[in-house]
């Protein structure tokens, strides 16, 4: 076998650092490269340390794990080596320089590689990785490049590549009482400039979750002390980064969640740890209102759940956000969906998104019609709370597992394992923030996320817009039960 060579270049419009931020994340190439599919980075090691390898899965069905041999910050280079593929490219080694181009805040990007190939295959396996490879990702990284700036552009704030030194007057939802929806009220806040590790976002759309209703009512004031911003969740623009942050620039689009209320601002400070980027073919209003319900619902399936073909799964608020991905992602794996929604409008919502079965109740009984449909369910996924308690025991299968995601109808009474004992039941009670303790993790679950958005076994979600000053409308709606999907807070 031939040793064979693939040289490839070009000049990127976009300054060093900038290009530079998204090449030395040895995760990043399935949210800008289009050939990747789905990446991850095995034993949940840092995605820029030497020695991590990424698996990862190309659209057509190909699967590659590569490790980073060696990475310079100061001299731009990066080099890797596939250690496994069903591609056949043998003692494959590639290496990313990037130099500043003068005239003109641009870079210059070289990308060769070396490799063995078959006999006879030698110009095909070439042709892949220079074409479909290099030259595909050098325009793909400009595409997504690009998106960011334009944004930047659009932007009404400054947007320096290094840390402001100024603080930004924004309007903000402030919380001083506890109680009622029409606590919440406009403000303008001063948000200083990012301390290490953190990133100033200018938020344009901000995710409304049921959760945000709780710290409204004063439910877990530890959680939310006064006064406060309630939000877990938005979706923006980099405005600048403090120290220490490697991975994000100045108008980079990203989305977050965060264990620390305040989403409901226009400009926020949050740790980059908590962030992902949205990927290239997503708005922001899309991310913001998917990525804590979505990545719930990919826990819920596949860490608690266990979901597979014949599991029978029954969700209640089957029509609202973290029910339609859940009922859609588990019917693409073949489960047997029950959903319980209070309408017959929301019926059809939840038909919709794979409910194979509906329920229409008003006054939290459902039991008999679970049992009549299918003896019992082996998982449980409840968001109303005590109201649904005895129905929701009296739905499930022997070694069924309950899984308690909120409250809507009020706090749980104590749950006995003696109760639970009489059917054999496990029994859950799960916080998103803990499956995404790492920003690897994040990633790799949003990666499912865009995944299922991309290949359509979820649905881009029906999104309720308010802005930002109506929050409190927002929270009515939410709570009077007569809402569809996901809701958004407008910033900007």
């Amino acid at each position: 076998m031939g040793l064979q060579r693939v040289v490839r270049s070009c000049i990127v419009d976009a300054p060093i650092e900038r290009v530079w931020a998204v090449l030395r994340d040895f995760n990043s190439h399935d949210q800008w490269h289009t050939v990747v599919a789905q990446s991850e980075i095995e034993d949940n090691k840092t995605s820029d340390r030497v020695g991590c390898v990424r698996n990862f899965t190309l659209g057509d069905g190909n699967h590659i794990r590569e490790m980073l041999l060696s990475l310079s910050d100061k001299d731009h280079i990066s080099t890797y080596t596939i250690i496994d593929a069903t591609v056949p490219l043998m003692r494959y080694v590639a290496t990313v320089t990037l130099k500043p181009v003068t005239d003109g805040n641009r870079t210059f990007w070289h990308w060769s590689s070396s490799f063995e190939a078959p006999p006879g295959m030698e110009r095909e396996l070439r042709d892949m990785v220079a074409h479909g490879v290099y030259e595909a990702g050098f325009a793909n990284l400009k595409k997504y490049l690009a998106l960011g700036q334009t944004a930047s552009r659009q932007s009404s704030f400054a947007r320096p590549l290094t840390t402001s030194a100024q603080a930004i007057e924004a309007p903000a939802i402030r919380l001083r009482d506890y109680g009622q929806p029409s606590e919440m009220r406009l403000e303008t806040v001063s948000v200083l400039p990012p301390a290490a590790g953190e990133v100033r976002i200018r938020q344009t759309a901000i995710g409304v979750n049921y959760f945000d209703v709780y710290l409204r009512k004063g439910w877990i004031p530890e959680f939310l002390p006064l006064p406060g911003t309630p939000g877990m969740e938005a979706a923006g623009e980099v405005i600048d980064v403090g120290p220490d942050v490697t991975s994000l620039l100045p108008g980079d689009r990203v989305v977050y969640m965060c264990p620390m209320p305040g989403a409901y601002a226009s400009v926020r400070n949050v740790p980059v740890s908590f962030i992902t980027r949205i990927p290239a073919g997503v708005d922001e209003q899309t991310a913001a209102a998917l990525l804590l319900k979505g990545v719930t619902a990919d826990y819920l399936i596949r860490d608690l759940g266990h979901i597979r073909s014949g599991t029978r799964l029954l969700v209640h608020a089957a029509a609202g956000g973290v029910g339609q991905l859940v009922c859609a992602w588990a019917a693409s794996m073949g489960a047997v969906v029950i959903g319980t929604v209070s309408t017959p409008d929301k019926a059809r919502v939840a038909r919709d998104h794979g409910c194979a079965h509906v329920i229409v109740t008003g006054n939290y009984q459902f039991s008999q019609a679970v049992q009549s449909i299918c003896g019992g369910v082996d998982v449980l996924i409840d968001g109303l709370g005590n109201a649904a308690r005895d129905d929701n025991f009296a739905s499930l299968a022997r070694c069924g597992h309950w899984i308690s995601l909120g409250q809507a109808s009020g706090p749980l009474q104590d749950i006995s394992p003696d109760w639970l004992v009489q059917k054999s039941l496990s029994f859950s009670r799960p916080v998103a923030f803990d499956y995404v303790a790492t920003q690897d993790q994040l990633n790799e679950r949003a990666a499912r996320v865009w995944q299922a958005l991309q290949t359509g076994v979820i649905k881009t979600p029906d999104i309720q817009k308010f802005a930002l000053r109506d929050a409190a409308l927002a929270h009515e709606k939410l709570e009077s039960r007569t809402s569809v999907g996901s809701m958004v807070l407008l910033a900007s």
